[in-house]
């Protein structure tokens, strides 16, 4: 008897359901692959929306995880522990920041930045007490907590979660002008994804962030780079704002930060931004653990190589010309960087749901967002044969 429609049906009978999941119950998984409960294997083309960029229980996280687990997991920020130095000295350097501040997921990472550069604006620059605001861009995701939804232009993640958080100014994703523009003697950063996963993988376009980086720069104001998602090799750089040379004021890192074992998120920037903080007016229990910087260290570590930033340009190009030969095929518009893309489907077709259901059926596992749109971010370790029959899937789907 299978397994899989009585766990479906537990988990639905016992959980909130503020998620719509695929009717498969994971198991066991290695590399890029998943194995249901009933024995069934699916490719993954999700990666745990970029947790799992280095793959399904890599075995140089695992390893550094199990040694951790046999010797200190947590102590709290009250004492120091002798894994923490390692991870922010390395982090640091990998962005090329002086300080970093370990959190634990990405809507406290997004969080953080928030708090820092209001206290940044106060005290560096000069804004008046209570005035401090933040430019956004439309179409963002950030996370979900009551602040972050205050200035999402989601309704399903905004809508009957208010009173809403003030201090927000949202402009047209893309748009330079209306961003500089929107800028005066009160904004203390500009907040925005290089590229916008939840949307749909929505690329800027070009000159967008080199623009929003010089007029930060001239305004004295600070340039946030969420970079939760596509950062720490996704796009074939280590960070997406390396594609056009940008250098943000501040970095704010998760998902794939954890290895795919823990959650950890981090703030990086220079010591003129993150310095701004003084004990006891920011911090987390959890946050920085030593279990979270034996895993994050190591995560460091692969990427210091540039191995998984190579594999994924390279990989990602190939993803790129399967996904576009389907072009007029079923597909309208194929958006890629990397191993990360984004895919419209004909709405005459079918939907994104439809379409990552019968691509489920067929052994491959992916999202659907926003109507007739999916996204594929597979794992970094994922093979060039892997994508081909990734893509094969596809177009069978497509094709009906």
């Amino acid at each position: 008897m299978l397994r899989t429609p009585s766990a479906v049906r537990d988990a639905e009978r016992y959980t909130a359901h503020n998620y719509h999941p695929l009717p498969v119950v994971v198991s066991s998984a290695e590399g890029a692959w998943l194995t249901d409960v009933d024995g069934r294997r699916y490719l993954d083309c999700l990666a745990g929306y970029s947790a799992l960029n280095f793959g399904h229980r890599h075995p140089a996280l695992i390893r550094a995880a199990h040694e951790q687990l046999d010797r200190l997991t947590l102590t709290s920020r009250a004492f120091i522990h002798d894994q923490f130095a390692d991870f922010c000295r390395e982090l640091a350097a990998l962005c090329g920041k002086d300080l970093v501040l370990p959190m634990n997921t990405g809507a406290e990472a997004v969080e953080t930045g928030i708090k820092v550069a209001r206290k940044w604006g106060y005290q560096v620059k000069k804004v008046a007490p209570g005035q401090a605001n933040i430019i956004v861009a439309d179409g963002n995701f950030h996370g979900r907590t009551t602040t972050i939804v205050s200035f999402s232009t989601d309704d399903d993640a905004r809508a009957d979660f208010g009173p809403y958080t003030p201090g927000f100014t949202v402009v047209p994703y893309g748009d330079l002008a209306a961003l500089e523009a929107a800028i005066d003697e009160n904004t203390v950063a500009v907040l925005l994804e290089p590229i916008q996963g939840e949307q749909g993988v929505v690329l800027p376009p070009e000159g967008y962030l080199p623009g929003v980086r010089r007029a930060c720069t001239d305004r004295n104001v600070l340039f946030i780079a969420d970079e939760i998602q596509s950062g720490l090799g996704r796009t074939g750089r280590t960070f997406a704002c390396d594609h056009e040379g940008v250098v943000p004021d501040m970095y704010l890192l998760g998902k794939a930060l954890g290895g795919g074992i823990v959650p950890v998120s981090a703030v990086a920037a220079d010591a003129d931004v993150l310095g701004v903080l003084r004990p006891g007016q920011h911090g987390s229990t959890f946050g920085g653990n030593p279990l979270a910087c034996a895993v994050g260290t190591e995560v460091v570590r692969l990427l210091a190589t540039g191995e998984f930033q190579r594999r994924s340009a390279e990989l990602g190009e190939r993803l790129r010309a399967g996904l576009e030969g389907l072009l007029g095929s079923g597909l309208v518009a194929v958006r890629v960087r990397g191993l990360w893309a984004g895919v419209d489907i004909d709405p005459a077709l079918m939907t994104g749901r439809q379409a990552c259901e019968r691509l489920m059926d067929r052994g491959v596992l992916a999202k659907d967002t926003h109507g007739s749109t999916i996204r594929l971010a597979p794992p970094l370790v994922i093979t060039s044969d892997e994508i081909d029959h990734a893509v094969a899937q596809l177009a069978a789907v497509l094709a009906g």
